[in-house]
């Protein structure tokens, strides 16, 4: 039987480890991460980036100015769910067949590519690796990377709060309609919002039981529908009519990019100006789940050892479905090979070690974070798993540091909702090439005095074209990528092109 003095000693010691009643009980020493991902959201739609954009972004811009932003960082896919497989399994998306969205079917002059529509169950994931190092792997919101029976607990996650199969709600407002294990709240709650209080109570579970962990909260929005809280319309609302401008025709230019669906007979719209309140206010949205969620964080004290990512699926919706963002000086946007349908908005925050306020222009991409991630954390790699990723820790501790990676590399033998064309492109260096899978004709553009690919040096560096096509055959070799398929109507046979 315990003396007394003794009894006393233990209750005071385990007072002592679990701390004041609003503190965290954390005594791990194991970094966390939370990851930010944003669905459509554009390269130009957030502050740190684009300090005169239409939309607010003050906690985003506040992650910004406490981490390294990559000014060249890209999705794996112009379509999400190819990127958010990557993400996850470390791999581009044309070595595992899953080059388009897990429903997308569209032809044009040919039949697209045959694909898979799940990320496969024998990939191990990045939720897997952090599960076998003792973390609790968390998911909120957005899946889209397999029917059930390949949902976030399949994968790896221990609990899942929002994703399933769809890859859209059908509405934002409660009841909720196609998101998946999320109990109805009451009427007109804000999906955006309910996910982040979703989130917020799994960290406080977190600083209780004092276990490290990865929180994946994948966002909705800015997905289409195109739905946002009454009160944020009409702020932007107000905000455009103070500027002077509208959601109106003049805010539109018929596109340049070159139209290959069958049911499109006139060229796409772009917008070019940033003015759509909804879209706005559901930014704004976004930006606000995020600051609620990390003040949440500072309030359990776990800031200063959890580090943040935040990027977006794909470029900003700009050709279709209500076009509501503009991605200028970017071309294109959404289901498009050029920069504004790939490249992403990217901040890490890791306390203690990203330089506050530097942006790193190095060229990277999604398959990356799988092993940056793991080396952040202190755990093993897995170079037979994320083969198509580099750890990016050297440039997040020296954002100019030397940084040797080679290509970048995108495969998309499909049409595009949005009117995109079947593609395959690298880049290397500040050199983009892109080769169209319809007729092998290739685009070549120097982005270092070329963001907005309009000029073509196709011709005038034919050897160049010719170096950079033989390296992008080899990887489309090397990963077995697949080809378009022949029109069955007109028995027309796409070109050999690898």
């Amino acid at each position: 039987m315990k003396s007394p003095l003794v009894s006393c000693l233990a209750l005071i010691l385990s007072f002592l480890a679990v701390g004041s009643p609003g503190a965290s009980a954390q005594n791990d020493d194991r970094l966390n991460v939370i990851f930010f991902l944003a669905d459509d959201l554009g390269y130009m739609d957030v502050g740190f980036n684009n300090p005169d954009t239409f939309y607010e972004t003050p906690n985003l811009n506040q992650l910004a100015a406490g981490g390294t932003v990559f000014t060249d960082f890209y999705a794996a896919c112009q379509v999400c769910s190819p990127t958010r497989g990557s993400i996850l399994n470390g791999k581009y998306p044309a070595r595992t067949d899953t080059t388009n969205f897990f429903s997308g079917r569209r032809s044009g002059k040919f039949e697209p590519a045959n694909y898979e529509t799940q990320m496969a169950l024998e990939e191990v994931t990045l939720a897997e690796a952090f599960k076998e190092a003792g973390y609790r792997a968390y998911f909120a919101g957005k899946w889209h990377l397999g029917p059930r029976g390949n949902w976030p607990t399949d994968q790896g996650f221990d609990i899942n709060r929002g994703g399933g199969e769809n890859g859209m709600p059908r509405s934002y407002f409660s009841p909720f309609k196609n998101v998946e294990n999320l109990e109805p709240g009451p009427d007109g709650e804000y999906l955006t919002d309910r996910l982040a209080e979703e989130s917020k109570d799994f960290l406080g579970q977190m600083a209780k039981s004092g276990e490290p962990f990865l929180l994946y909260h994948s966002f909705y929005g800015v997905h289409t529908p195109l739905q946002a809280r009454k009160d944020l319309v009409a702020k932007y609302e107000a905000k455009a009519k103070k500027l002077g401008i509208a959601d109106d025709k003049s805010s539109f230019d018929p596109g340049r990019e070159r139209q290959v669906l069958p049911d499109v007979k006139e060229p796409r719209n772009v917008r070019i100006r940033q003015d759509h309140a909804i879209y706005a206010a559901m930014v704004e949205g976004v930006d606000t789940a995020i600051g609620e969620i990390l003040k949440r964080l500072d309030e359990l004290n776990l800031t200063q050892k959890t580090a943040i990512v935040f990027m977006s699926d794909n470029g900003g919706l700009s050709t279709s479905e209500g076009l509501p963002t503009s991605n200028l000086p970017l071309r294109g946007g959404k289901g498009w090979m050029y920069e504004g349908g790939i490249r992403e908005p990217m901040v890490v925050r890791w306390p203690g070690k990203t330089p506050p306020g530097t942006r790193c222009n190095v060229p990277a991409i999604s398959t990356d974070f799988y092993p940056t991630l793991l080396e952040m954390a202190g755990l093993p790699l897995k170079p037979e798993q994320h083969v198509d990723g580099k750890s990016l820790v050297p440039l997040l501790r020296n954002p100019f540091a030397k940084f040797e990676r080679g290509p970048i590399f995108w495969h998309y033998p499909h049409y595009s909702n949005q009117g995109g064309f079947p593609a395959s492109a690298m880049r290397d260096g500040d050199l983009k090439l892109i080769q169209d899978l319809e007729d092998g004709a290739c685009e070549l553009y120097n982005l270092a005095d070329d963001i907005n690919e309009h000029n073509n040096l196709e011709q005038l560096y034919p050897e160049k074209v010719k170096e950079m096509k033989a390296t992008l055959d080899a990887w489309r070799r090397e990963v077995d990528a697949k080809p378009l398929r022949p029109n069955p109507n007109t028995k027309e046979k796409p070109p050999v092109l690898w």
